[in-house]
């Protein structure tokens, strides 16, 4: 792997910044190299949201010109259709996040399908395999852009390599041009360089994370001094003393 772009503005992958806090939300927002947003209940319910409608919706008018992703959280098709369809009215510029199966397993294309045909940009996540994407992309309207969520950091965690399965998901969604592959949970700062070169489209970053693009591309010889720099300073600072 040619591991080339060594500054933001190399990379051709979009970055979307993934988070919960309304005002971290904005100073990413206004950043131009983040690209749109997404966030999920779990990160609202840790920063203590209780006003699901309430947030979005100040969301989406603090941020109105780049993609907000906002998932449902019923549990059944019939359900998902009438929560995705109120989610996807709040703004032109939503995503409507679907989980790839409900809690039970099954599969919700139904959910999927209904709105992808409605003309609801879906967000389809917590996908973890190719088979996953290939069911998904068989329910997708072609007519309709939509964004295919792949937890490749999950993957990893697995101890599975998530490139050859990312670029076999970036292969089945060829028959659905208007389907964006998104790499999602990075765990590292190279995780963009890998999504960014296997052709990936977009990949979704929490605020920790993007504090580190300042670091890509630095040169290593001075990077090890400050890490040197940084370990003596600390020792010193700890008052650290070894008789000799």
């Amino acid at each position: 792997m040619n591991m080339t772009a060594m500054s933001v503005d190399d990379l051709k992958i979009k970055i979307f910044a993934d988070g919960a806090d309304l005002e971290g939300m904005k100073t990413m927002a206004a950043k131009p190299y983040i690209k749109g947003l997404t966030t999920n209940p779990t990160l609202m319910r840790k920063v203590g949201l209780t006003d699901y409608a309430a947030f979005a919706k100040a969301a989406i008018a603090a941020i109105p010109d780049k993609p907000i992703s906002f998932e449902v959280f019923a549990d059944e098709a019939d359900a998902m259709i009438a929560q995705g369809r109120v989610i996807g009215g709040w703004g032109v510029n939503v995503n409507v996040k679907i989980p790839v199966t409900n809690t039970k397993g099954v599969f919700m294309g139904k959910a999927i399908s209904a709105l992808s045909k409605d003309g609801v940009a879906v967000n389809v996540t917590a996908i973890m395999t190719p088979g996953q994407v290939k069911q998904v992309a068989e329910v997708l309207d072609p007519a309709t852009p939509a964004i295919v969520s792949v937890f490749a950091g999950r993957v990893a965690d697995t101890g599975r390599d998530p490139i050859p399965l990312m670029t076999e998901c970036l292969e089945i969604l060829k028959d659905r041009p208007k389907a964006e592959l998104l790499w999602a949970s990075p765990r590292e700062l190279l995780n963009i360089i890998q999504a960014n070169d296997m052709g990936c489209h977009i990949i979704t970053v929490t605020n920790d994370l993007l504090g580190k693009l300042g670091g890509l591309g630095k040169d290593l010889d001075q990077f090890s001094l400050e890490t040197v720099k940084m370990f003596e300073g600390d020792a010193s600072a700890a008052g650290f003393t070894i008789a000799t």
